[in-house]
């Protein structure tokens, strides 16, 4: 009998010990998955000089079971409209203008391409409490949307996790990319049709020689050289200053080389003429004849083939 009743007291004891336990250790509930979709409606003015541009789009928030992730802000600028089109338990689904910005690289101007983001992440639930997932099916761009002066080359969309070091916390972002490039054709006939001009005038000087007309090639190869720098500033002029050299800096700079060794030729013609030395004279002028051209070949070849 007191065997039993010990037992009995053992048993309560171990059941009283295991619901302590169980009620000690913390649940770790799953985080609530929101599949997030983005359908552009309109893209504003792209400001290539502050990275700035505004976006017209429809956002859609779905939960698996009832949720509330409305309270989301984007990481790369702010909303100027949000509004609430659909309010389900497990459905949310706004029509936004936001007012954003973007870090563009310029490495390539004038055929520099860019991702327009809209990137947005939830002001107070951390990875622990919810995640986002795109949403392919309801994520994509308006056939209408068009943006002066550019090419949309798609969309793409994905979820990543941003850590916030002061903080040590983790939270999730989506963050759909927008595609946008230069149109080629037009890239070509304003940033580099009229150096071409510029470049075929200085090479027609090349056929004067005579020494009584040497002034004349001066003239052409400074004014030449003169142009070149004036349109560099006038085709630079609609970027920000930037800390590296674009397509159109090295363009311009092999213009200048080009340039100035046309520029040296006639100087020396013209000191070998009037020292009378008609030899070196239409020596200098049949290597200047057909080596700048070929020099020009070379550097305008490799500028694009390298780009």
């Amino acid at each position: 009998m007191a065997f039993c009743q010990w037992l009995g007291g053992m048993k309560t004891h171990l059941f009283l010990a295991l619901a302590f336990l169980f009620l000690a250790v913390p649940s770790f509930a799953a985080p609530q998955t929101v599949d997030v979709a983005v359908y552009v409606l309109n893209v504003g003015k792209f400001e290539v000089a502050t990275g700035s541009y505004n976006v017209d789009f429809y956002l859609s928030m779905k939960c698996e079971t009832a949720c509330d992730p409305s309270n989301f802000e984007f990481a790369n600028g702010r909303a100027t409209s949000v509004d609430r089109l659909i309010d389900e338990p497990d459905e949310k689904f706004y029509r936004v203008q936001a007012s954003l910005a973007e870090n563009i690289d310029l490495k390539a101007y004038p055929f520099d391409a860019h991702s327009l983001s809209i990137v947005l992440e939830d002001k107070q639930h951390t990875v622990e409490d919810l995640v986002y997932r795109a949403n392919d099916a309801y994520s994509g761009i308006d056939p209408a949307v068009t943006l002066v002066g550019w090419d949309l080359t798609g969309f793409s969309h994905h979820v990543e996790e941003h850590y916030y070091a002061p903080y040590d916390e983790t939270y999730s972002r989506y963050a759909f990319d927008l595609g946008i490039r230069r149109i080629f054709l037009a890239s070509i006939l304003k940033a580099f049709l009229p150096v071409l001009f510029i470049v075929i005038a200085g090479l027609l000087a090349l056929f004067i020689h005579e020494p009584d007309k040497l002034w004349t090639r001066l003239t052409v190869n400074t004014s030449s050289l003169i142009a070149s720098v004036m349109f560099h500033l006038n085709v630079t002029s609609s970027i920000p200053p930037v800390g590296y050299l674009t397509f159109a800096d090295k363009f311009m700079i092999a213009t200048y080389v080009l340039m100035i060794v046309g520029l040296v030729s006639t100087v020396m013609m013209m000191r070998h003429a009037k020292a009378k030395d008609e030899a070196m004279l239409n020596k200098i002028y049949r290597y200047s004849l057909y080596g700048i051209p070929a020099l020009t070949l070379v550097f305008y070849a490799g500028l694009f083939l390298l780009r």
